[in-house]
Protein backbone atom coordinates (compact mmCIF):
# COMPACT_ATOMS: atom_id res chain seq x y z
CA UNK A 1 0.00 0.00 0.00
CA UNK A 2 1.15 3.41 -0.86
CA UNK A 3 1.53 6.12 1.48
CA UNK A 4 -1.18 8.15 1.33
CA UNK A 5 -2.19 11.56 2.97
CA UNK A 6 -5.03 11.83 5.78
CA UNK A 7 -6.47 14.27 3.39
CA UNK A 8 -6.50 11.87 0.16
CA UNK A 9 -8.22 8.65 2.70
CA UNK A 10 -10.74 10.75 3.48
CA UNK A 11 -11.44 12.14 -0.33
CA UNK A 12 -12.01 9.00 -0.67
CA UNK A 13 -14.09 7.94 1.98
CA UNK A 14 -16.22 10.78 0.80
CA UNK A 15 -16.61 9.69 -2.56
CA UNK A 16 -18.82 7.52 -1.84
CA UNK A 17 -21.66 9.61 -1.92
CA UNK A 18 -23.78 6.48 -1.51
CA UNK A 19 -22.74 6.08 2.31
CA UNK A 20 -21.43 9.55 2.89
CA UNK A 21 -23.50 10.62 5.98
CA UNK A 22 -23.52 15.00 4.58
CA UNK A 23 -25.18 13.63 1.37
CA UNK A 24 -27.53 11.24 3.45
CA UNK A 25 -28.82 13.78 5.47
CA UNK A 26 -29.03 15.88 2.89
CA UNK A 27 -30.97 13.80 0.73
CA UNK A 28 -33.02 11.50 3.19
CA UNK A 29 -33.67 13.78 6.59
CA UNK A 30 -33.51 17.96 5.13
CA UNK A 31 -35.94 17.21 1.90
CA UNK A 32 -38.59 16.51 4.21
CA UNK A 33 -40.49 18.28 6.73
CA UNK A 34 -38.09 18.58 9.77
CA UNK A 35 -37.72 20.20 12.99
CA UNK A 36 -34.62 21.59 14.26
CA UNK A 37 -32.54 20.00 17.48
CA UNK A 38 -30.00 21.78 19.31
CA UNK A 39 -27.92 20.19 21.60
CA UNK A 40 -25.31 21.51 23.70
CA UNK A 41 -22.20 19.23 23.21
CA UNK A 42 -18.55 20.30 22.21
CA UNK A 43 -17.72 19.65 18.91
CA UNK A 44 -15.44 16.36 18.97
CA UNK A 45 -15.87 12.67 18.98
CA UNK A 46 -17.83 11.82 21.51
CA UNK A 47 -19.06 8.73 22.84
CA UNK A 48 -23.04 8.90 23.47
CA UNK A 49 -25.02 6.40 25.79
CA UNK A 50 -29.01 5.33 25.48
CA UNK A 51 -30.43 5.15 28.80
CA UNK A 52 -33.25 3.48 29.98
CA UNK A 53 -34.38 5.82 33.42
CA UNK A 54 -38.10 5.71 35.06
CA UNK A 55 -38.49 8.94 33.36
CA UNK A 56 -38.25 7.59 29.44
CA UNK A 57 -34.98 7.31 27.48
CA UNK A 58 -32.03 9.53 27.58
CA UNK A 59 -29.26 10.20 25.69
CA UNK A 60 -26.08 10.99 27.85
CA UNK A 61 -23.49 12.99 26.13
CA UNK A 62 -20.28 13.13 28.64
CA UNK A 63 -22.06 14.76 31.73
CA UNK A 64 -25.03 15.77 29.64
CA UNK A 65 -28.10 14.08 29.80
CA UNK A 66 -30.98 14.69 26.67
CA UNK A 67 -34.60 13.91 27.03
CA UNK A 68 -35.66 11.53 23.75
CA UNK A 69 -39.04 11.00 23.26
CA UNK A 70 -38.47 7.65 22.12
CA UNK A 71 -35.40 5.16 21.00
CA UNK A 72 -35.99 5.76 17.62
CA UNK A 73 -35.33 9.70 18.07
CA UNK A 74 -32.70 8.51 20.46
CA UNK A 75 -30.58 6.26 17.87
CA UNK A 76 -31.18 9.27 15.55
CA UNK A 77 -30.02 11.53 17.70
CA UNK A 78 -26.51 9.52 18.78
CA UNK A 79 -25.39 9.47 15.44
CA UNK A 80 -25.06 13.43 15.42
CA UNK A 81 -23.60 13.09 19.15
CA UNK A 82 -21.25 10.89 18.43
CA UNK A 83 -20.14 13.54 15.56
CA UNK A 84 -20.02 16.19 17.88
CA UNK A 85 -22.75 18.01 15.61
CA UNK A 86 -25.17 19.77 18.30
CA UNK A 87 -27.70 21.43 15.65
CA UNK A 88 -29.25 19.17 13.19
CA UNK A 89 -32.73 18.59 11.86
CA UNK A 90 -34.92 15.56 12.46
CA UNK A 91 -38.09 14.37 10.62
CA UNK A 92 -41.24 15.48 11.91
CA UNK A 93 -43.05 12.54 11.01
CA UNK A 94 -41.92 10.13 14.14
CA UNK A 95 -42.18 7.01 11.67
CA UNK A 96 -39.55 7.76 9.24
CA UNK A 97 -37.00 8.49 12.02
CA UNK A 98 -36.73 5.09 12.77
CA UNK A 99 -35.65 3.91 8.54
CA UNK A 100 -33.94 7.37 8.59
CA UNK A 101 -31.68 6.42 11.51
CA UNK A 102 -31.11 2.85 10.39
CA UNK A 103 -30.05 4.12 6.85
CA UNK A 104 -27.22 6.58 8.86
CA UNK A 105 -25.89 4.51 11.20
CA UNK A 106 -25.21 1.73 8.83
CA UNK A 107 -23.30 4.50 6.57
CA UNK A 108 -21.53 5.24 9.98
CA UNK A 109 -20.20 2.04 10.56
CA UNK A 110 -19.51 1.44 6.81
CA UNK A 111 -17.61 4.66 7.11
CA UNK A 112 -15.18 3.50 9.65
CA UNK A 113 -14.85 0.28 8.12
CA UNK A 114 -14.08 1.71 4.64
CA UNK A 115 -11.48 3.85 6.94
CA UNK A 116 -10.01 0.90 8.79
CA UNK A 117 -9.20 -0.41 5.89
CA UNK A 118 -7.94 2.43 4.00
CA UNK A 119 -5.11 2.92 7.34
CA UNK A 120 -4.67 -0.75 8.07
CA UNK A 121 -1.04 -0.60 7.25
CA UNK A 122 -0.80 2.95 8.57
CA UNK A 123 1.10 3.81 11.79
CA UNK A 124 -1.55 4.22 14.29
CA UNK A 125 -0.96 7.99 14.34
CA UNK A 126 -1.54 8.37 11.03
CA UNK A 127 -5.33 6.64 11.59
CA UNK A 128 -5.94 8.33 14.40
CA UNK A 129 -5.51 11.86 12.28
CA UNK A 130 -7.10 10.28 9.42
CA UNK A 131 -10.49 9.45 11.83
CA UNK A 132 -10.67 12.94 13.25
CA UNK A 133 -10.19 14.88 9.78
CA UNK A 134 -13.15 12.63 8.74
CA UNK A 135 -15.45 13.29 11.81
CA UNK A 136 -14.13 16.86 10.96
CA UNK A 137 -15.32 16.72 7.77
CA UNK A 138 -19.05 15.20 8.36
CA UNK A 139 -19.87 17.65 10.92
CA UNK A 140 -18.30 20.76 9.06
CA UNK A 141 -20.47 19.50 6.04
CA UNK A 142 -23.67 18.78 7.98
CA UNK A 143 -23.01 22.05 9.56
CA UNK A 144 -22.98 23.96 6.10
CA UNK A 145 -26.41 22.07 5.12
CA UNK A 146 -27.64 23.02 8.57
CA UNK A 147 -30.67 22.17 11.02
CA UNK A 148 -33.34 24.31 9.23
CA UNK A 149 -36.36 25.28 11.12
CA UNK A 150 -37.31 24.81 14.86
CA UNK A 151 -40.45 23.89 13.67
CA UNK A 152 -41.93 23.50 9.52
CA UNK A 153 -44.17 25.18 8.39
CA UNK A 154 -48.00 23.90 7.55
CA UNK A 155 -49.41 24.92 4.45
CA UNK A 156 -53.11 25.90 5.15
Amino acid sequence: MSVRSVGAIVDQIAADKAAWLPELYRTLVRKQRTRAVCISISAKENSPEIIYTLLGIELRVGRSRFACPDLAAARYMRIFARIGCGKFAIPYDITRVSTVADKIETAWHHTLLRLEILTSELPLSTAKRARTALVKRIRDEITDIGPGEMMPEFKK
